[in-house]
């Protein structure tokens, strides 16, 4: 299996200002990613506005990403829902197409149980042959997937890791702490991920690496290593990117702040909208103090 830790992306999806998918300038993100040190790729997550793209878009996406990395770098694959037939279907395709892994959301809206997780992604798991990742982020779902349901998880066949968007430390810990050694916690919330990575976390799935590639990967890799001076020195750093690039709802900053580097063009599709004014000068703040806008 391809080895999946430190920094890996959580890529926007490039649209042009009608909305349409920009795919070419999805490659060049994904040359220049790889050029910068990032070491995987979650395509079609929710950076990447995986709720308003068609099923039809969600699976080019995902064929572009696997095909144009070329095995140079893993491509985790965004496949889950709160359909779990969908959910299936949609992974089975990530799996032909050649993902490296897939990334399983915790339903949404429908608010199932715990148990009701369970059964979603060990039917998920058993369905299809490719490796899991779980992905708990309540703030977006409101049901929030338990420790104790996340261990269970962790005794299926083929469930590898979790993606903890929580930004609860106690609870990554724990994670860590009472899991099986083969089973991964990633950090979802760049935040706090220095001290989940710090504690035995195997990487961050990471919204600021969009912006800050290179110093999200040295970030992560002295962090692992158990370099804490170097991992702090980093990370203060990148802080002001981590909290403003959530000023408004993801992914929000992070694509205005692209298309201020130069890197993406403007599209978003609606309910999403461009970052409100006002909070421009406070996000290129962020980025001059990160050293990624002059």
């Amino acid at each position: 299996m391809t080895k999946i830790q430190g920094s890996l992306v959580a890529i926007v999806t490039p649209m042009h200002a009608d909305g349409s998918l920009d795919l070419p300038c999805l490659r060049k993100l994904i040359d220049w990613h790889i050029a910068e040190g990032t070491d995987g790729i979650v395509i079609v997550g929710t950076t990447g506005e995986s709720p308003t793209v068609t099923v039809e878009e969600h699976c080019e996406l995902i064929r572009v990403a696997v095909e144009h990395a070329n095995k140079r770098i893993p491509i985790i694959a965004g496949s889950g829902g709160n359909s779990t037939e969908e959910a299936i279907a949609l992974t089975k395709f990530a799996k032909q197409a050649g993902a490296d892994a897939s990334l399983q959301v915790v339903p949404y809206y429908n608010r199932p149980t715990q148990e009701g997780m369970y059964q979603h992604f060990k039917k998920i798991a058993e369905s299809v042959d490719i490796p899991v990742i779980l992905y708990n982020v309540p703030g977006r779902t409101v049901a929030d997937m338990s420790n104790e349901t996340i261990l269970r998880l962790a005794q299926v066949p083929g469930i590898i890791g979790v993606k903890d968007a929580t930004g609860n430390i106690a609870r990554g810990t724990d994670l860590i702490r009472l899991a099986p050694a083969s089973f991964a916690v990633y950090s979802g919330d760049d935040a706090t991920a220095v001290a989940l990575m710090l504690y035995g976390g195997k990487g961050n799935i990471s919204v600021t690496a969009n912006v800050a590639p290179k110093a999200m990967h040295e970030l992560c890799a002295a962090a692992m290593r158990g370099d804490v001076k170097e991992a702090i020195a980093i990370n203060n750093r990148l802080i002001p990117l981590h909290n403003k690039l959530f000023i408004e709802p993801n992914p929000l900053p992070v694509k205005w702040a692209m298309v201020e580097m130069g890197l993406i063009p403007t599209g978003l599709r609606l309910p999403l909208v461009t970052m409100a004014e006002q909070y421009h000068e406070t996000v290129r703040a962020a980025m001059r103090e990160a050293g990624v806008l002059q």
